[in-house]
């Protein structure tokens, strides 16, 4: 492990809650400015979960104590790993080369089971009522973020996001398989909100219907390392699409050429401006311009509409590439 790629598996995860927190105080900001409002200052979420971390933590009587504490430390320690299989700017990923795409899959998916399990445990049927929408949610949305997964894998023959990110996507595929990237990635820009649980997906949360969900009975530190663990969790969901799809360098955009410091500080910020521009199209747009679908819904626009647009990117993928 080099010098460069040790520092950023220490300092990165530090970096990747204030830049998760940050990004989520753009978020509200942009929002609020789409729909004629002032907003909350960007720097309300640190002030929201500093305010979280004063409060009493309570448990209710009817939980299952053990495993009601236990899925906000599970939720967050998944959402700081998945940073360490990202590669930030031209440094490479600390886990890279472990697992990767797989894995990273499979991190995600423990966030939102963490979720759904500390519901189930809290004893409310709120929280209950939450989690079963979370549930069927999951297995919605699971399915083309898998497609999306298999198409490069069969682009790179590698699930090392190292290695993707190494070489740009549209530089190495003909026209029919690049008009299947385009659709994969348009079928990764609606998962994004749902794996997210953001509008028009936070089904399962829906503050006006069943009282936040899987979140009702959740308060103090507990409830602060939800907010944290989502925060990262946006980040990182919006750097991987970011690696996935526009891997592009500055030195390669502008044809400048960067040596030392300069060169990791540059590259840097145009990573974070990349992963801003996905989480401002992916998010906020879409939860600012679209009400709460119906958990019928919501599990009808993945299963056939998604679903089919990722399953004739892949399709054209695999014919690009045979």
């Amino acid at each position: 492990m080099t010098p460069e790629t040790l520092f950023y598996a220490v300092a990165f995860p530090v970096l990747g809650v204030f830049l998760g927190l940050t990004y989520k105080g753009i978020d509200r900001r942009i929002s609020a400015r789409m729909t004629s409002r002032i907003g909350p200052p960007i720097r309300q979420p640190f002030w929201d979960v500093g305010k979280l971390l004063l409060k009493e933590t309570v448990v209710p009587e009817n939980a299952v104590k053990w495993l009601f504490n236990a899925m906000p430390i599970l939720a967050f320690a998944s959402s700081m790993t998945l940073l360490l299989y990202i590669p930030f700017g031209i440094l490479k990923a600390p886990l890279e080369g472990y697992g990767d795409l797989i894995v990273i899959l499979y991190l995600l998916t423990l966030q939102s089971l963490a979720m759904a399990v500390g519901g189930f445990s809290s004893g409310s049927p709120f929280s209950s009522v939450g989690a079963q929408r979370e549930m069927v949610l999951m297995m919605s949305y699971e399915m083309p973020l898998a497609i999306v997964i298999i198409g490069f894998a069969l682009l790179y023959k590698s699930f090392s996001l190292t290695t993707i990110a190494s070489t740009p996507v549209w530089t190495m595929v003909s026209p029919v398989a690049a008009l299947g990237v385009v659709l994969l990635f348009i079928a990764l820009l609606v998962v994004t909100p749902a794996e997210l649980a953001k509008l028009p997906f936070d089904i399962a949360e829906a503050e006006t219907e069943i009282a936040e969900g899987m979140l009702a009975e959740y308060s103090g530190r507990n409830l602060a390392l939800f907010y944290l663990s989502d925060a990262v969790r946006g980040f990182a969901m919006a750097a991987i699409e970011a690696v996935l799809f526009i891997p592009f360098t500055f030195s390669y955009v502008f044809g400048i050429s960067l040596n030392g410091a300069m060169l990791y500080i540059v590259e840097s910020l145009w990573f974070l401006f990349k992963v801003l521009i996905i989480y401002i199209a992916a998010v906020t747009i879409v939860r600012t311009s679209f009400g709460r679908f119906r958990i019928e819904q919501a599990s009808r626009i993945f299963w056939v509409h998604v679903n089919l647009i990722a399953l004739l990117g892949l399709a054209l993928v695999w014919l690009g590439v045979r």
